[in-house]
């Protein structure tokens, strides 16, 4: 069974976020086994797909070292690029059933095109606390199913020292998930328009280098601030650095990147052995 390793929303090897792409099964290992590979591969998240009932539809589920998510898309554009570049599957959309509903991937002169949910976030007072896990004051505050603290400039963005433990009880205790990210707008001649950065103890990780469900509650509410149809977006998680451009398309967001083969491998496990190892590890 073969295995992929792809740097996602980004053009360069070593940059980006990495994900690790199972190839396609014809029904779900367990998820014990599930997690026990995402937790062995110890990449941003890897991706499981089941084959559906045309060349073009598969299940996707994402699993990171320590979760199963809900919404993962940097794994999913990593899971097209390897249908499309690794696979050679001549489809001009792939369909993706997830758990955050329908999801299609087409290709671009952006890159692949992620068509995904928008996820709403409201705007809420500074929670006690937040300054001082961030090492930074927030400009505002959004809550959604992450929590977003908007900041004065790419500078303050860039000298976030976060506090994880705080911040998981903070997003929490505001009704989210354990995750905390912070943007600004770019400002001056950057080649983007917003950057930003992600923090992800929620789900067992310290900062996350590109995060496509993220995007999805930062678009709307730049399209709006910057009265932009189209946004150039920069996370700047240090050593790798991610971009992605994204379109609001009523309550959908275009989400588009570029990904790169890393490594190519093959599993020497199979689903059901390690399944009986797993359960009886319980």
């Amino acid at each position: 069974m073969r295995q992929w390793t792809i740097d996602a929303f980004t053009n360069r090897p070593f940059g980006g976020n990495p994900a690790c792409v199972v190839e396609p099964l014809s029904d779900w290992p367990s998820e014990t086994w599930m997690q026990k590979l995402a937790g062995e591969n110890n990449a941003g998240a890897t991706a499981f797909l089941r084959a559906g009932d045309t060349p073009r539809r598969y299940a996707i589920r994402w699993f990171t070292p320590s979760v199963e998510v809900p919404l993962c898309g940097h794994a999913t554009l990593a899971a097209a690029h390897v249908l499309f570049d690794e696979m050679g599957l001549s489809v001009g959309t792939i369909d993706f059933d997830t758990r955050s509903g329908l999801i299609s991937v087409r290709q671009t002169e952006d890159g692949l095109q992620m068509n995904l949910p928008a996820q709403a976030a409201s705007r809420i007072p500074t929670p006690p606390g937040l300054a001082d896990a961030l090492g930074v004051s927030p400009a505002e505050v959004w809550a959604g199913p992450y929590l977003v603290a908007l900041l004065d400039s790419a500078d303050a963005v860039l000298a976030v020292q976060p506090r994880s433990a705080v911040l998981r009880t903070i997003s929490m205790e505001q009704g989210g998930q354990g995750n905390v990210g912070v943007a600004a707008p770019a400002g001056g001649t950057a080649p983007y328009d917003v950057i930003d950065r992600f923090f992800a103890p929620g789900y067992g990780i310290e900062e996350d280098f590109a995060t496509g469900s993220f995007h999805c509650i930062l678009a709307p509410i730049f399209a709006d601030k910057l009265k932009a149809e189209r946004l150039r977006f920069h996370q700047a998680s240090r050593g790798r650095g991610a971009d992605m451009v994204a379109r609001v398309d009523g309550s959908r967001v275009l989400l588009s990147g570029r990904a790169v083969t890393v490594i190519e491998s093959t599993l020497r496990v199979t689903p059901d052995a390690a399944s009986e190892n797993g359960e009886a590890d319980r």
